[in-house]
């Protein structure tokens, strides 16, 4: 079947749409976006535990926390959470400027999964993983739509 050129789209068969052909790479790019929103839900829901506990701090924590105030850990996760959460939905609706925030986003989310490696290791050398993959997934198929 023939497909014309007419700019009204009348002429072109069902499916042949840009919009409707899926990209190379759209897997990885809501998988990303999906990471990058769930780590963010997790640390604003972190932020929140630090901003409602009350009592003294433990001790094998003390070293695992930026100052001696849990809210202090509290603001800092909650500014990595809100910005993870607008990478994720800016990445979701395919903003170019979005990778670039992914980048730095998934880089510091590294980082913060980092600082609990002696209290949890197993968990946060998952993280740690689970980010590279969204480096991966940003580098490899985050560039420009071609139509």
């Amino acid at each position: 079947m023939a497909v014309s050129s007419d700019p009204s789209g009348m002429g072109t068969p069902m499916g042949q749409y840009a919009l409707d052909t899926p990209q190379q790479g759209e897997g990885w790019l809501f998988f990303a976006g999906t990471v990058l929103g769930l780590a963010g839900l997790m640390r604003v829901l972190d932020a929140i535990w630090a901003f409602r506990y009350k009592g003294a701090l433990p001790e094998d924590l003390k070293d695992g926390v930026l100052g001696s105030d849990l809210k202090t850990y509290g603001w800092v996760w909650l500014g990595v959470g809100i910005l993870l959460i607008v990478c994720s939905w800016l990445l979701i609706t395919r903003n170019q400027f979005a990778r670039w925030i992914g980048y730095i986003a998934a880089g510091i989310g590294t980082l913060s999964a980092m600082t609990w490696m002696p209290y949890y290791p197993i968990w946060a050398l998952t993280y740690v993983v689970v980010f590279m993959l969204v480096i991966y997934g940003l580098a490899q198929y985050g560039g420009r739509v071609t139509t």
